[in-house]
């Protein structure tokens, strides 16, 4: 199946990321939410980090003026839906709204649409089985920030067509994305090895094995990771990590999932990460 147009459903960082490059892409795309405010939050998000690409000399400017043309928003879900031949669900990690979205992404669009959720660690089965259409599920794992991370992390259902599967990687590509594919198991492969390390270099901060900055620069120049444990935890955002911790720990039953104490205080005490300006580190 040959995608041209594409519905991103959920605004938040994921969403406005996967829909913004998706037009830069050549796709039409409309991105839809409940509420009008946050639609328009969305685009000036996209617009920034068009406008970044351009300033940087990574995206030509009349390949942005060609997006913006592309992309639309919607607040009614079947506007956003209806002439979808693919849809991406972008919400949180709820397992009863991703659940509640797909049964209604099957009803309110074409008997071919390909559905896939952005999901970074729950059931694909299981949020398949709230359609009569799994093998029309997948999913489309991408990494934040959309128009910089390479990755997509393609999921296979236990009922996943191997047609829905090689479409998604078809529209990831096309994305400039390059894929791997993983069957459905708790936290996938990325969720899974990092939440693993990042708990660790949590506890070793809780303990005083190092400060913040040193447990990072230790993995940056020990290990070429490009980014600290900690600071990711501060780009992903610490209720994030928390909520795949927790149903890691719940999934797997090892210890190296159970959410570190230090992660639990900083999330009851708002200290998110980078979107709001404190985590491990301070932001301006």
């Amino acid at each position: 199946m040959q995608v041209e147009r594409i519905a991103v459903i959920g605004t938040g960082t994921m969403g406005n990321g996967i829909a913004g490059q998706a037009a830069l892409s050549g796709f039409d795309v409309v991105m839809f939410d409940v509420d009008p405010a946050r639609v328009g939050a969305a685009m000036d998000q996209i617009e920034r980090t068009w406008k970044k690409g351009v300033d940087r000399g990574k995206v030509p400017a009349e390949k942005v003026e060609a997006g913006r043309v592309r992309l639309k928003t919607a607040t009614e879900l079947d506007a956003a839906v209806a002439e979808a031949d693919l849809i991406i669900e972008a919400v949180p990690e709820r397992m009863d709204l991703k659940k509640t979205l797909f049964a209604a992404f099957e009803a309110q669009s074409g008997p071919q649409t390909l559905l896939a959720s952005n999901t970074s660690s729950l059931s694909l089965t299981e949020i398949a089985a709230a359609t009569g259409c799994p093998e029309r599920v997948l999913g489309m794992h991408f990494f934040n920030p959309v128009a910089v991370m390479p990755l997509v992390e393609l999921v296979r259902g236990h009922h996943t067509a191997p047609e829905t599967l090689a479409a998604g990687q078809a529209v990831a590509e096309a994305m400039g994305k390059q894929c791997i594919e993983v069957n459905d198991a708790p936290g996938f492969a990325t969720s899974r090895l990092g939440i693993a390390l990042g708990n660790e270099a949590m506890r070793m901060f809780e303990e005083g094995v190092a400060s913040a900055e040193d447990i990072d620069k230790a993995m940056k120049l020990g290990y070429r990771h490009p980014i600290g444990p900690l600071a990711l935890t501060d780009l992903v955002g610490l209720d994030v990590r928390l909520a795949i911790s927790e149903h890691l720990y719940r999934e797997i039953g090892s210890d190296t999932f159970r959410p570190p104490r230090i992660l639990r205080q900083m999330v009851r005490a708002g200290k998110l990460g980078r979107k709001v300006g404190q985590g491990f580190y301070r932001y301006d």
